[in-house]
């Protein structure tokens, strides 16, 4: 078997162990940031779905691998797996990067449907939750945009919206608690 320095070893444990795994994970989640008040989750989450998707991922191109034509050494001087790993890994960035999960404000996460009327205080947490979110998002925005920015106006508008709805989703189950 050949020598492998640590460079190799760090570049082959990376690979299968976190990389692939860490890839496809921002670009499924695009929106989950690592501060704020769910940041210890989603950092909890991507690391778990890193190591166990990157694992999944290497036994699937593995078996892949031995079941090809191309044929796989199961040695460090054989890099056929690794090209792969290091190619899902790009393909993974790249969408990630697409899908703006590193840009400085987060894209807004998936809409949910109410489901039916049974579900109504709990569609009501969701509303008030996505607004928030909303919230933080234009709070943010704000904190990064500069003083004379022509957007400024339009996003402080769109806060004051989201802050009015909230407290009009608020008043509406308040009201309906109170005629029950």
């Amino acid at each position: 078997m050949a020598s492998v320095n640590a460079a190799e070893a760090v570049a082959g444990l990376a690979l299968t162990f976190v990389l692939p795994g860490f890839a496809l994970a921002r670009a499924t989640f695009p929106e989950w940031r690592f501060r704020g008040p769910n940041g210890a989750i989603h950092l909890l989450e991507t690391l778990a779905l890193s190591l166990f998707g990157s694992v999944a991922i290497t036994v699937i191109l593995g078996f892949g691998l031995l079941n090809s034509p191309v044929g796989f050494g199961v040695n460090w001087s054989d890099p056929v797996l690794f090209e792969l790993l290091a190619g899902v890994t790009l393909v993974g960035l790249a969408a990630a990067v697409l899908r703006g999960a590193f840009a400085a404000v987060p894209p807004s996460g998936p809409v949910l449907e109410p489901e039916g009327e049974k579900e109504r205080p709990f569609e009501t947490i969701r509303v008030l939750e996505g607004l928030k979110a909303e919230e933080r998002r234009l709070r943010h925005r704000l904190r990064v945009l500069p003083r004379d920015a022509p957007e400024r106006p339009r996003v402080e508008a769109d806060l004051e919206q989201v802050l009015a709805q909230e407290a009009r989703t608020v008043a509406a189950r308040e009201g309906e608690l109170n005629a029950a």
